[in-house]
């Protein structure tokens, strides 16, 4: 169903979305959630390589496919988000895109990637997140807590406060573009954060 489905977010802009997410990244990058691997043609060349993280076998297949055309080299390997098998401090940047939403804990997940980060190197975020305003707050956190989106949705949580989760985890945002995202003619505009974090210590 997600295979299909990103097709069409990437034609209504998420592709434009996932290229700002990643210019100027450089060195070593450790995705987690990588899914289908869209992210994997957006690379700069100037990364020298991409572990990209997926748990899902029918993902990590089609994102093992992305690897073989993409401009940078990518490793594909099995793992999740609160286990990611790398050692501490060992790429220079981790790349989370619309996968915080979805993860069981979010705050295991952002320590996974706080400690595989160099210190000063940095975290790229694009992620669904809780509006600030009524009643689509209210709306959201009623989609969430009823688990009816968390159903139909593939696990994701509308109503999560991510850019707060990412601070809280120890990165120091440095740059954060928040607007409206309508994946679908089906789904409501909901509100996105996009930029970067660095780890100070």
């Amino acid at each position: 169903m997600y295979l299909k489905a990103s097709e069409r977010m990437e034609r209504r802009g998420v592709g434009e979305h996932r290229r700002k997410l990643l210019a100027g990244l450089s060195g070593r990058v450790v995705e987690v959630g990588a899914g289908n691997g869209l992210n994997f043609a957006h690379y700069p060349e100037t990364v020298t390589e991409v572990i990209a993280i997926e748990p899902e076998p029918t993902l990590r297949e089609a994102g093992e496919k992305a690897a073989t055309a993409a401009p940078v080299a990518v490793t594909v390997r099995d793992g999740t988000a609160d286990a990611v098998p790398l050692g501490d401090g060992e790429v220079d940047a981790a790349v989370a895109s619309l996968v915080l939403c979805s993860v069981p804990d979010q705050a295991r997940a952002l320590a996974e990637l706080h400690r595989v980060v160099r210190p000063g190197g940095q975290l790229r975020f694009y992620e669904h997140v809780i509006a600030r305003r009524q009643p689509k707050r209210a709306l959201l956190q009623f989609f969430d807590s009823s688990g009816l989106w968390p159903k139909v949705a593939g696990g994701c949580h509308p109503a999560r406060d991510t850019g707060a989760a990412i601070e809280a985890a120890g990165f120091t945002i440095e740059e954060c573009e928040r607007f409206g995202f309508k994946a679908s003619f089906f789904e409501p505009t909901i509100p996105h954060i996009l930029g970067r974090a660095s780890r100070v210590s």
